[in-house]
Formats: C-alpha cells, structure tokens, sequence
C-alpha cells in the first residue's frame, strides 16, 4: 500500500475523492465546494467537480437550513451526500433540519428509512475567529441519539475516519478542528476505513490516564515530554469518535492506571468530559487512586483578543499541572 505525506486538510480531499472513485452514490454539495467557486473555503474540495463533475459536486446558495435539508432528501433517494457547513458554529442555522429531521427518520419510520448524510464542519479556537466562528460544540451532537460525533487528530485518522462516515448508514457530524488542520503525516493514498467508536491509544503508560479528541489531543501530546521528565508515565488515549464513544478502551486504560484525566477544547460545563468522568466514576469507583478531573474551556465565548483566547484554551502546561496534581 502507497502512502503519501499530507496534512489533514489534504487527507480530507483524498478521502472525498476515494469514496466518489469506489460509490457513484457519494456527492458533496456546500458553499463554494465546486472548482469555479475556489474548491471551498479551505480548498478541502478543490478538483473534485473536475475530476468527477458538476451534477456531484454542487455549490450552494449561503443556506446552511438548505444544503441540509437537500442532503437528506437526497439520502433517502439513495445518495451519500457529504455536506460542507464552513463552521460548526453555522450548524445552529440548520438545526431543526440536523436535530429533528436527520437524527430521528429512522426512529420515526421504524428503521425503514437510513439518513446516510456527513456533515463536514469546520471549528477551533487559537486564530482569532472569536465567538461566532471557533466553538467546539460536539457536547450538542453527541447528546442526539441517531448522530454520530467524529473528531479526528492526526491526517491518516482524518481519512480513514471520513470514509467510515460516508459508508454509515446514519447521520454523522464530522469535525474538522482548525488547530489538526495542518501538521503532515503520512496517509496511505488508497485507505481502509477507520471503525466510528474505537479508540487510538497514542502511547501507553501506567501512571495515569489521559483521554482526549480533536486538536486537543495534540496539546495532550504536547505535555507528555515535560511528564516523562517527571518520572510520570502516561497513558494517552485519542477518543477519535466522541459519540459513540469507546467505553471499552477507556475503561480498561484507567482500570490500569488508576487515574484519569478527561481534556477537551469544548467549555468544560456540562461538556462531554462530564459523562465520560462519570461513566469512569460509575464502573471503576472502587479501583480509583484519585478523584477524576476534567479541563475544558471556561464557560464563555470564544475571546478575539489573543491574550483571552490563549488562556481560553486548555496548554499543554495546564495539562501537565493536573496530571502532578492527580499525582500528588
């Protein structure tokens, strides 16, 4: 199997290009996706209506409640439509259409109607986007039964993820993280799909468990070398798929270690760390060495001002800190 360097955004374009070579069912419509109108905003479509043309890759008015709604109707027509919303924060204009619509068909029709669709969506806090344009808002979507959530790190998991979510048979919310986008790896150029709800364990460890998804993940990475001076060992799990998520792998993780520490870019309020600690608390109560901690976001927008958004985000020195308090 051949395998080329590339970042996550560029994964992202052969993994589209992939499943419309292999499914002439999958099309991708949003604003800007075609080639005449730029290839979309990060360029994460370009050439795909060259190479596989216009009546598959469609271009969209700035209707975000439309390119929804037109991706399920075509779902339950047969499609596979992945649909472009350029932010994840743009998904609350279309949520009667995500929540009430695509999320419930099959509950409603008595699993006689599948709403095949992915929406891609881009978020992060760290470029000065703000308040309106860098939420991570996948505690919303992993609280809808009949979605799934998906937040990749690293290019390959980019890919191989995306595929998975085009051949689901269910709705899937498929997070693009600004802070992932760029940093290269190697990808094979024809991939195999990546299961949904199976953990990544980054690196074992013995001490203490981190769990973490998305851009975060990398910051968690980013904190291991100053742990490893500490004589920590740390167990690092990238969640990969935040609903469902993979109970198993993190369970046995913290049964190993003992402690655990759930970080995500999300606020921290009422965020996903909040079951994941809570489902740890439930099912290993008796074999904790320490509470479980949770880092996540303060609860507020995102702040322009760069100094505000650098302390908004979890560090990879905040990480380390609660790990040697867990420790302590």
């Amino acid at each position: 199997m051949t395998a080329k360097k590339m970042n996550s955004l560029q994964a992202v374009n052969s993994a589209l290009a992939q499943a419309m070579a292999e499914d002439d069912k999958v099309l991708v419509l949003g604003e800007d996706v075609a080639d005449r109108e730029g290839g979309g905003v990060t360029g994460a479509t370009a050439g795909l209506s060259t190479r596989f043309g216009d009546d598959r890759v469609k271009s969209t008015p700035i209707s975000e409640q439309a390119i929804i709604g037109a991706a399920i109707g075509a779902a339950l027509a047969g499609y596979k439509p992945v649909a472009e919303i350029m932010l994840m924060n743009f998904t609350t204009v279309a949520m009667d259409m995500i929540f009430n619509h695509a999320a419930k068909l099959r509950f409603m029709s008595g699993g006689q109607s599948t709403v095949p669709i992915t929406i891609r969506t881009l978020t992060g806090a760290g470029w000065q986007t703000a308040g309106q344009h860098a939420d991570h808002l996948e505690g919303w979507f992993a609280h809808t039964a009949g979605i799934k959530v998906v937040a990749p790190s690293t290019p390959a998991d980019y890919k191989g993820l995306l595929l998975s979510c085009i051949q689901d048979p269910d709705p899937c919310i498929f997070i693009e993280s600004a802070g992932s986008l760029f940093i290269p790896g190697e990808v094979d150029e024809v991939a195999t799909p990546i299961p949904l709800g199976k953990a990544r364990i980054v690196q074992e460890g013995s001490d203490i468990t981190i769990v973490s998804w998305s851009s975060q993940l990398l910051r968690c990475q980013a904190a291991l070398p100053a742990l490893a001076e500490a004589g920590i060992s740390v167990e690092l799990v990238d969640l990969r798929t935040v609903s469902p998520w993979d109970r198993e792998a993190v369970l046995a993780s913290v049964a190993k270690t003992g402690r655990a520490l759930v970080v995500h870019e999300a606020v921290r309020d009422f965020g996903p760390g909040g079951e994941i600690a809570s489902t740890i608390a439930e099912e290993l109560f008796g074999q904790l060495k320490a509470p479980v901690r949770r880092l996540g976001a303060p609860k507020s927008p995102v702040p322009f001002a760069k100094v505000l958004e650098d302390a908004y985000i979890v560090s990879p020195e905040r990480v380390a800190e609660a790990v040697k308090a867990l420790m302590a």
